[in-house]
């Protein structure tokens, strides 16, 4: 850091819920948020978060999913439900927050465990407390049908310090790089070019998944611009693409969509697909019981979550099981 420089940071660290700035939303507004629930108990509330919501509020960004789960998620607690860990504002998926104090601290704990503890002696372990599974689209398909990749990642300045992209680095001795290890297996090999992946991530690196399935597979995720540009340039749209592009256009006319999000657009039928990144599964202890019980994480039974598909991504997995 600089002298002068700048930390925006999200309006869920402050401690005195008072001192916050609502959100207000309309009855439509607020139905679509709480129909997102996927889980709620005494210690964490779970959302499917819908892509192009941002996760964190920010200088220019209105209606993130911290913001106004502070302000409608609450129900009766007295304190606002905070986040533990992100997902891109493109990507979709199961998003936990915790409750109370004492349960994000011990959302962190696990968290922070899985992404620190990672090194390739110690796989098994970082598997046991917490589990993510998502799902892609990609552009081409792996080599192998399934395998495990762990390499050393960097962020890197581009465009004269306007933007930042994460790579992979070939030395792992190299300064701020950090290990990223995501295991693989395709779900599907249909044609037209594309495959679908389960990924699960063993650590939490910014971008991971993405700049894995691009730099190492050589199968970029589709809709990801940032990593896999090169790979849509040379994309073929698909024959029905124009019919599909004129029905949505249409249906956005008629259908009002909460907070601005196009989540009728975005499939592979369309001439720019959105992101087709989804955390559908997430298996993590019940930390509700172990803080009633006082016992530790590891001996208790597991919350295990799942969250649909967003529309974009299953009208493309329709489309390619046709």
């Amino acid at each position: 850091m600089n002298l002068g420089d700048r930390i925006f940071l999200p309006v869920t660290v402050r401690e005195v819920p008072s001192e916050r700035t609502e959100c207000f939303c309309n009855e439509e507004e607020m139905g679509f948020l709480r129909s997102l629930e996927l889980y709620k108990d005494a210690a964490i509330i779970v959302v499917n978060k819908p892509p192009g919501m941002p996760v964190q509020g920010g200088a220019g960004i209105k209606n993130s999913l911290d913001e106004l789960a502070a302000t409608y998620l609450r129900y009766d607690f007295s304190e606002h439900p905070r986040l533990v860990h992100r997902l891109d504002r493109d990507s979709s998926g199961i998003l936990v927050m915790g409750r109370t104090q004492t349960s994000t601290r011990a959302l962190h704990s696990i968290f922070r465990e899985k992404t620190s503890g990672a090194s390739n002696n110690d796989l098994h372990n970082i598997g046991r407390i917490l589990q993510r599974r998502y799902w892609a689209l990609v552009i081409g398909s792996p080599r192998r049908p399934e395998g495990l990749i762990s390499v050393p990642l960097k962020k890197v300045i581009v465009d004269d310090g306007k933007s930042e992209r994460i790579t992979v680095v070939d030395n792992p001795q190299v300064m701020s790089s950090q290990l990223a290890i995501t295991q693989y297996r395709v779900i599907e090999s249909p044609c037209h070019g594309y495959t679908w992946l389960e990924l699960s991530p063993l650590t939490g690196r910014k971008h991971q998944l993405r700049v894995h399935c691009a730099e190492v597979l050589g199968t970029p995720i589709v809709g990801d611009y940032k990593y896999g540009w090169q790979a849509h340039r040379k994309m073929k749209h698909l024959p029905c693409s124009n019919i599909e592009s004129d029905l949505n256009e249409k249906f956005l006319k008629e259908r009002r969509l909460p907070f601005g999000l196009d989540l009728d657009k975005g499939s592979i039928l369309e001439r720019e697909p959105h992101l087709h990144l989804h955390c559908k599964e997430m298996v993590l202890p019940n930390v509700s019981r172990a803080l009633s019980s006082g016992r530790d994480l590891r001996g208790l039974d597991s919350v295990n979550l799942a969250a649909p598909l967003p529309p974009h991504m299953e009208k493309s997995w329709n489309f390619l099981k046709s």
